[in-house]
């Protein structure tokens, strides 16, 4: 795994300890085995968004809070300029960079998404909360429990997150998106 992977498992460890939570405890709260968890926690294994989202929900922090071990400052506003925003890189298809990683107390958490192809089927997670996507360039496949629909570029979504969904670039040239997810 990438060092920023085990980064955020050792923020994530240490988050968890300081509110009192065992690591059964936190691997149940989350519907994860303790394996997975504990995996998750040394960044043994990749982990989604949605476990993420989920886990910074129970611990009261801000998603940032575990992916970079800063808390955002800002509430007034948040700029990004083209290209910039906090870069989460995972092992697998997606590259995520956070568009308001600086504002604090946000509603709703914006995220500029690449999605490389990749011949493995996509693995569908579920967080609370909407989730609304607008494809900028490429085509995607979004899973949605038992359903998919391909966007193209202009196309967006909005759908009830805690339904476990996946994206997919489909072709052969990676394909970006802009996925809001409101709290």
């Amino acid at each position: 795994m990438n060092d920023q992977i085990k980064d955020i498992g050792i923020r994530l460890a240490s988050l968890r300890d300081d509110c009192g939570y065992t690591d059964a405890e936190m691997a149940e709260k989350l519907g994860v085995d303790l394996e997975t968890y504990k995996a998750y926690e040394t960044g043994d294994k990749d982990f989604s968004f949605s476990f993420i989202y989920n886990a910074a929900e129970i611990l009261g922090v801000d998603v940032l809070d575990i992916i970079s071990g800063s808390s955002p400052t800002l509430s007034m506003c948040c700029m990004v300029r083209k290209g910039d925003g906090y870069s989460v890189k995972r092992e697998h298809e997606y590259d995520y960079k956070h568009l308001a990683y600086t504002f604090r107390n946000k509603k709703a958490e914006p995220f500029l998404v690449t999605v490389s192809p990749d011949e493995n089927p996509p693995v569908l997670h579920g967080h609370e909360g909407q989730e609304f996507n607008y494809v900028l360039q490429g085509k995607v496949k979004l899973y949605i429990g038992d359903i998919s629909y391909e966007l193209s570029k202009g196309d967006s979504i909005y759908f009830n997150s805690g339904i476990p969904h996946a994206v997919e670039a489909l072709g052969d040239k990676e394909a970006q998106f802009i996925a809001v997810v409101v709290k």
